[in-house]
């Protein structure tokens, strides 16, 4: 038992690692190479069989993603768009499963409306990951970003909550009075359980100081959320949705700096690592799956999966230049406004599936029939179609359709540091004139602060070819000067590290403080 899991744990590393490299090198996504080294690996004849379990996937995968993505939700942006949000994450994932599971009722009859309908459920929740990551890559309008991530966010409840009920349909007799009572169940207890447990844990956070303790805490919070409320017959995905969003648009009064820092490159890793695994694990199951497709010729199933997948995208496409029937409910509100029909088609075209899809259909159980794994086939197929087919089509789009603002973000940071840095040196020069700190105090802050604003006039300068009028363009060769600075610095710590004159934790600190000074990271970071 231990040697297969240690060899599948390897698997997955190395798949990930490999996915990595080759994303920055040929700047596609990685959740692409993902399903496709993943499934690669799957046909390893070396590498055991791998049969992920429903239950591991719905408890272990999905409570921390929904919490991540609920917790850096940005509410003032999505409160000004939630009429094409709530239009996107309602009514489009409920059109398009119902259009899904007539589309496999039709062509599957055997597989049955429930079933179907659980299906459709799986794939009608989109992945921003995959679009906003190239989006933000190229400049594209952020109230784009915005929407697709607002959606993503919602229209997980949403399909979930289909994918409950058409689950329970599986196992006993449903009504539509049933189904419209165990909807209200659902959805209201999930909420109100949500509300309960995001007010307690920010209560709880608030006197936490530690960072690695906020870690742990954050941690546990999504599962806190997700299990009870899925115990108690509510909907676990809208009450860690809900939990995640009542912390984190309080973060400023429950988390210190220290713990923000800590905890955002916890979480950043941690959702990579998850959302990887989940590819790499669906990869080396379909092995398994790929045995038997359900008695059906492959042919069969290579057909059912593109119809799938026209469906999803023609659905949403249809849907989003059409505005939506819930938009047309307040056409004249500014979160109509400024939606012409470019960015309309970039919104209907970047509808990915990705993680959330597979974990959906892994959930499946055994009550769906010996259908179950063709399913689960069909669901990894439509993800591998919508991301192979679509990603890398967006940057074209984006460029044909002129969406792309070359520059906007970082210039949009640096000004916001500028004007911090300025609110803080006018702060600085009130405090020295009431004598409330010291003339020495005082100038050794106006430096620092000085410097820092120097720093950001240069990166702004750089940014628009030396049109600043504050201060000239950057100085030829001035990041071959960087580099050999940061060098020397680097060297000099070495030498004093081996002489024995500093510690290693000495060392580390302030290589880390050289970190975000070498040219090379300051330009990553800005593309």
């Amino acid at each position: 038992m231990e040697e297969p899991l240690f060899v599948v744990f390897l698997v997955v590393a190395v798949v990930v690692l490999l996915a990595r490299a080759l994303a920055g090198r040929l700047g596609v996504p990685d959740a692409i190479l993902l399903v496709a080294l993943g499934m690669a690996a799957g046909f390893v004849p070396v590498l055991p069989a791998v049969v992920v379990p429903p239950e591991l996937v719905l408890l272990g995968f999905l409570p921390p993603l929904i919490y991540h993505a609920a917790f850096f939700t940005a509410p003032r942006e999505a409160r000004a768009d939630a009429v094409p949000i709530i239009a996107l994450a309602f009514g489009l994932t409920t059109l398009t499963t119902l259009a899904v599971a007539a589309t496999i009722t039709a062509l599957l009859p055997e597989v049955g409306w429930a079933a179907a309908l659980a299906f459709g459920a799986a794939v009608s929740p989109t992945d921003p990951v995959a679009a906003t990551s190239v989006m933000q890559r190229l400049g594209a309008p952020p109230r784009m970003v915005t929407i697709l991530e607002g959606e993503s966010l919602i229209n997980d409840g949403a399909a979930l909550t289909i994918f409950v009920l058409a689950v329970e349909a599986l196992n006993t007799e449903f009504t539509l009075a049933d189904g419209v009572g165990r909807t209200v169940q659902y959805v209201a207890g999930g909420l109100a359980y949500g509300f309960v447990v995001g007010a307690v844990m920010r209560r709880l956070r608030r006197r936490i100081r530690d960072p690695v303790s906020q870690v742990i805490v954050s941690l546990v919070t999504p599962y806190l959320a997700f299990v009870p409320a899925e115990h108690v017959g509510a909907s676990g995905v809208l009450a860690t949705v809900v939990t995640g969003f009542t912390i984190g648009t309080h973060g400023e009064g429950v988390l210190q700096p220290a713990s923000r820092l800590v905890g955002t490159a916890f979480w950043r890793i941690l959702t990579f690592l998850l959302e990887s695994t989940l590819f790499v694990l669906l990869g080396l199951e379909i092995r398994e799956i790929v045995r038997g497709p359900g008695g059906h010729t492959w042919t069969m199933v290579a057909l059912t999966a593109l119809t799938v997948s026209a469906v999803v995208i023609g659905v949403r496409l249809l849907w989003e230049l059409g505005y939506g029937p819930l938009a047309l409910i307040a056409p004249n509100r500014r979160g109509q406004r400024g939606l012409g029909w470019r960015q309309r088609v970039v919104i209907g075209f970047g509808g990915m599936r990705g993680a959330i899809t597979l974990a959906i259909a892994l959930s499946l159980p055994t009550a769906a029939g010996p259908q179950r794994g063709l399913l689960v086939l069909l669901a990894a197929l439509v993800v591998l179609v919508t991301l192979i087919g679509q990603a890398p089509l967006l940057p074209v789009l984006l460029r044909r359709l002129g969406l792309i603002e070359s520059g906007r973000r970082r210039t949009e940071t640096m000004r916001a540091r500028q004007a911090g840095l300025q609110a803080a040196l006018a702060r600085l020069d009130e405090l020295a004139e009431d004598d409330d700190v010291d003339a020495q105090t005082a100038d050794a802050f106006r430096q620092m602060l000085e410097l820092r604003l120097d720093r950001v006039r240069y990166f702004l300068a750089e940014e628009d070819g030396g049109a600043d009028a504050e201060t000239a363009g950057p100085p030829p060769n001035s990041r071959r000067v960087r580099a050999e600075l940061v060098r020397a610095q680097r060297a000099k710590l070495t030498l004093l590290y081996r002489r024995g004159k500093i510690g290693a934790d000495t060392l580390r600190e302030i290589s880390r403080e050289l970190d975000f000074e070498d040219p090379i990271v300051i330009r990553r970071s800005r593309s």
